[in-house]
C-alpha cells in the first residue's frame, strides 16, 4: 500500500486517521505519511521514502530506533510478562535508577 491508501483506511477505523490530533493535518492540509519502520536516527514511510526523525517518539528514543542492544533487553524482559497490576523486582530497580540520576 501507500501512504494514501494506509492513511484512508485509518480513517476508517480512527477519528481523524490518527491517534493524536497534532498529526490530524486537518488545518494544514495535505496528509501525513504512514511510517513503516524505524532504524536508528531515520524511519521509513509505506512507499520506503526514508527521513530523518527529530521526534525519536519525543525523546524517549535517545538511542534510535530498533537498538541491538535495547531490543534485547526489551525481548528478554517480555518474556517474562508485560505488565502484571503488582509489585515487582524490576520497578524498584528503575526507581532507584532514576532516584540516582537526582542524587537521592
Amino acid at each position: 500500500m501507500n501512504n494514501h491508501d494506509e492513511f484512508l483506511a485509518a480513517q476508517k477505523l480512527i477519528p481523524g486517521g490518527v491517534d493524536s490530533p497534532v498529526r490530524a493535518f486537518g488545518n494544514v492540509g495535505g496528509e501525513p505519511f504512514m511510517v513503516d519502520r524505524g532504524e536508528g536516527s531515520y524511519i521509513y514511510d509505506v512507499e520506503g521514502k526514508k527521513y530523518l526523525d527529530f521526534v525519536q517518539s519525543w525523546g524517549p528514543l535517545i538511542f534510535g530506533h530498533a537498538d541491538a542492544d535495547i531490543e534485547r533487553a526489551v525481548i528478554q524482559t517480555a518474556k517474562k510478562g508485560l505488565s502484571f497490576g503488582a509489585s515487582s523486582p524490576l520497578e524498584t530497580q528503575l526507581a532507584s535508577l532514576v532516584l540516582k540520576k537526582f542524587d537521592f
